[in-house]
């Protein structure tokens, strides 16, 4: 991607954007900074918040890092994680001048954590069984707990290890590098003489559990980099040190796509598990893991095609919808409703394209260029984008001073809804008139790169993978924020849309290289939905009260499931199905491909449907078990999402 991603939308200064400069190390404050990621409670101003690094929850402060093993808990609307300071690990010594906790470094697979203050350096690494720290200088070590300690022994003759039980019925394993002694001060306080080097800590779920930590106890992950070797392939690869093989921990989608072809290099323990909100945490030992998925082909048009008899009754909506269209018209401000349009449009082309109806493409493609330039060119006179250097990112004009506006777009939230939308619509369009393309070619990139750069981290004017997350495997929205449940997402149809429309800008350009990198991620953001976000009684991911009364989730954290959405509360089922939906597009098809959940979530919304944009959404899922009932129920909508269209709708019911 990179022969046109040079072009820079013109620069602003946030009013809005907390400063990062307060938690990053200073070497990494010249390069593009993550704005969605794993850890971003750690780097806003006050973070107080944990965040989620499977299998624990960790907070931090300015002298001390919390470890919780957290309690699962849920009811019928919601399933979340409990965070309880466990152990409290930090320093004896108080020093003089307090100094901020920084991160030093970061990975897609793990992060640094330094504490200074305390002569402490965490490596946060995401699954692992431990949690690991650098002592740097010898300091005098204080573990607490909010339990009671209900003994504390050592295991071995070395002092290496101990074995320390809580009476919330919990055991913790700590490993030394080198002989460390501890004492028992009090009821909840552990502290250790003089001690340098590494220190390890883990919980122990089972009993059976202990000669395998011990086993793997000396190998620990400073970083962990995930890398997109070829299309629908990602390989993981740990930076470890110490000794012996390395004992990681794997979520229910990372076990369903371990490739067969790890050529002998890891083991699966199939009977070593740590509970988890997104499923157990399965150990697998290897310091290299491929994930390998299915290959989605990424199509201009439906996978099926529409029958020919079908031809008219989509000619006679596409004329009604494309008479509508005027781009002086659009009505909105909104880089999110105005995209949405955009995104509309740009469906009517490819519609009239498949039903040989071309005559009406000359229309389409005035008003796409009409809608789209002054956002390319600045010219937009209500909001526009703009580039902002505190984090490297794009903005907009209404967003670089109002934290709320564009649902908070200036402050990194949904980037890749929004620019999915409007990426879409230029697809289109290169397509149809290829010298427009050339011709905006570098500001089309800018948008892809915004949030899909996979270019080398410190130098480019992008961070890497703004959205995605490359161990969950799907994309998080909330960006610079601290919220007590770390990152969330709402719609992973807008996310897969993103991905799938970062792939047709590939294809209008031939470029195989953003062909292959959207179609990749496109494809690990639908099965990380179809794991996470569908919820089906059979695969007992969920707890089963959670399970019987939710077929969808609305907004999915890190540390949370919630049946409610940010703009509609749990009872508006229509809403939870159709914001899962929306925008209606070939690859709908393969989001929803499990007919028979289809037809549950499409039952369990019915009784509750009443606005008519909602009910677009659920007729088209409909269409996919029952065609003619789908269809008599489209044709008597009288109104349709604004991202969706009459035309939309016969089209893919009749391309069934």
């Amino acid at each position: 991607m990179s022969s046109s991603s040079s072009f820079l939308f013109p620069q602003t200064q946030s009013t809005v954007l907390p400063d990062p400069s307060t938690y990053f190390s200073s070497n990494l404050l010249s390069s593009p900074l993550p704005t969605n990621s794993f850890f971003q409670n750690y780097v806003i101003p006050n973070g107080s918040q944990p965040e989620y690094i499977h299998p624990y929850l960790i907070q931090t402060t300015d002298t001390s890092l919390s470890v919780s093993y957290p309690l699962l808990l849920f009811t019928t609307a919601v399933l979340y994680q409990a965070f309880v300071p466990d152990l409290t690990i930090s320093s004896t010594q108080t020093h003089s001048r307090e100094q901020n906790r920084v991160i030093s470094s970061f990975s897609d697979l793990g992060v640094t954590l330094d504490i200074p203050s305390s002569n402490l350096r965490f490596f946060l690494s995401r699954g692992s069984p431990f949690v690991t720290a650098s002592v740097t200088s010898s300091t005098s070590l204080s573990i607490t707990t909010v339990h009671t300690i209900v003994s504390l022994s050592s295991n071995d003759d070395n002092n290496t290890k101990y074995t320390l039980k809580l009476n919330n019925t919990q055991t913790w394993l700590i490993y030394a590098s080198s002989p460390i002694y501890l004492n028992n001060d009090s009821a909840s306080k552990v502290t250790s003489k003089p001690f340098s080097g590494i220190i390890r800590v883990a919980v122990l779920p089972n009993p059976d559990y202990v000669s395998i930590l011990d086993k793997f106890s000396s190998s620990y992950p400073l970083l962990g980099d995930a890398t997109l070797e070829e299309p629908f392939r990602l390989v993981y690869q740990w930076q470890k040190e110490g000794y012996g093989d390395l004992l990681m921990l794997a979520h229910p989608l990372h076990i369903k796509l371990l490739s067969n072809n790890n050529n002998g290099k890891l083991t699966v323990l199939t009977d070593f598990k740590y509970q988890s909100i997104d499923g157990d945490l399965v150990g697998v030992v290897g310091d290299s893991w491929v994930l390998e998925t299915d290959s989605i082909p990424v199509t201009w048009y439906s996978n099926k095609g529409v029958g020919k008899d079908s031809y008219d009754e989509i000619v006679s909506a596409l004329v009604k919808d494309v008479q509508a269209l005027n781009s002086s018209d659009i009505g909105t401000d909104s880089s999110y409703f105005y995209g949405k349009r955009v995104g509309r449009a740009a469906r009517l082309a490819l519609i009239a394209e498949e039903v040989s109806f071309s005559n009406v493409v000359p229309t389409i493609k005035n008003f796409l260029k009409e809608a789209i330039e002054p956002w390319l060119d600045g010219t937009f006179q209500g909001n526009g984008f703009l580039y902002e250097n505190k984090w490297s990112g794009l903005v907009t004009k209404l967003g670089s001073t109002d934290a709320t506006a564009d649902f908070g777009f200036g402050v990194y939230n949904d980037h890749h809804y929004h620019l999915g939308y409007f990426l879409y619509g230029i697809a289109v369009l290169a397509k149809i008139d290829p010298e427009w393309g050339q011709k905006y070619k570098p500001q089309a990139y800018s948008l892809v790169e915004d949030f899909m750069n996979l270019g080398q981290r410190y130098t480019r004017i992008y961070p890497r993978l703004r959205c995605f997350d490359l161990y969950m495997l799907h994309s998080w929205a909330a960006g610079v924020t601290e919220f007590e449940d770390g990152r969330n997402q709402e719609s992973t149809s807008e996310a897969v849309n993103a991905y799938y429309s970062a792939a047709l800008v590939g294809l209008a350009y031939g470029d195989s290289s953003l062909v292959a990198t959207g179609s990749t991620l496109m494809a690990l953001e639908i099965l990380a939905a179809q794991t996470w976000w569908h919820v089906k009684l059979e695969e007992n991911l969920y707890e089963e009260e959670f399970a019987k009364s939710n077929r969808i989730v609305g907004i999915l954290w890190a540390n949370k499931r919630d049946s409610k959405l940010w703009w509609a509360g749990s009872e508006c089922r229509e809403c939870r199905l159709g914001i899962q939906v929306l925008p209606l597009l070939p690859i709908t098809e393969t989001l929803f491909s499990d007919a028979d959940y289809v037809k549950e979530l499409v039952e369990w919304t019915l009784p509750y449907l009443s606005s008519q944009g909602w009910k677009g959404m659920t007729y088209a899922l409909q269409g996919i078990y029952n065609k003619e009932t789908a269809l008599e129920n489209i044709r008597m909508l009288n109104g349709f999402d604004d991202g969706n269209s009459y035309s939309n709708l016969l089209w893919w019911i009749h391309s069934r």
